[in-house]
């Protein structure tokens, strides 16, 4: 099949110096975004969730599949059955399923079983990766490099949800397959990441923690 090919629009180049203090700009803001596991219980305009989705399902991906779905749960019951669900996988891996490598791992960040925050917080959105999906007619349709795609996307939603002026957490339970039951989620829909969105507590508290300098993440050739 012969592609459909436009002229490109709406790319914008800056002078060279804009350039650059757009880009210190974006780190700095970026820079200010901590994963928070204290949330308030304020609401949050749903429209705002929609837009910043809307971003991230601008994400580029393989061959354009867009193999993503996003499911945004407000609703009180649903969280509260996907707390219960959560914690008793997280036990389980707390008391015995994690290796003893992975506990001391995780242990500077203060983490357990316990996720108040998947009720507290206005809004969990749970991301799907799909490995296919269905025609029609039936017929599966391959997805390719999907969890590529899925991972870009979930990096961009993040980035629209700080940018909007919320708080994030990439609360990932092992396994999650009990979302697709709650949520009545298809069998080719893979549970990727559980975001938890919404303000932070007046007194929440992070990690002291700091990110690797530039000189240990890149090199260049």
């Amino acid at each position: 099949m012969e592609p459909k090919l436009i002229p490109l629009s709406g790319y914008v180049e800056f002078p060279a110096k804009q350039m650059l203090e757009r880009a210190g700009d974006f780190y700095d803001d970026l820079r200010r975004r901590r994963t928070v596991r204290d949330f308030s219980d304020r609401s949050v305009d749903l429209e705002v969730i929609k837009r910043c989705i809307k971003a991230a399902g601008t994400a580029p991906n393989g061959a354009n599949l867009q193999p993503w779905q996003f499911v945004v749960v407000s609703d009180s019951r649903i969280k509260t059955e996907i707390r219960n669900a959560a914690e008793e996988e997280e036990r389980e891996f707390y008391a015995g399923r994690a290796p003893q490598e992975w506990l001391d791992a995780l242990a500077p960040l203060g983490t357990d079983s316990s996720k108040p925050f998947l009720e507290t917080a206005p809004f969990l959105i749970a991301i799907f990766s799909k490995a296919y999906d269905v025609s029609a007619d039936g017929a599966k349709v391959k997805n390719y490099y999907a969890t590529e795609s899925v991972g870009i996307a979930t990096g961009f939603l993040i980035a629209a949800l700080h940018h909007a002026g919320l708080a994030t957490l990439t609360h990932t339970p092992s396994p999650m397959k009990f979302l697709n039951r709650v949520l009545g989620r298809p069998d080719n829909e893979r549970p990727f990441v559980l975001l938890v969105v919404g303000f932070p507590a007046e007194e929440a508290k992070v990690p002291s923690i700091s990110k690797k300098p530039l000189s240990e993440i890149v090199t260049y050739c």
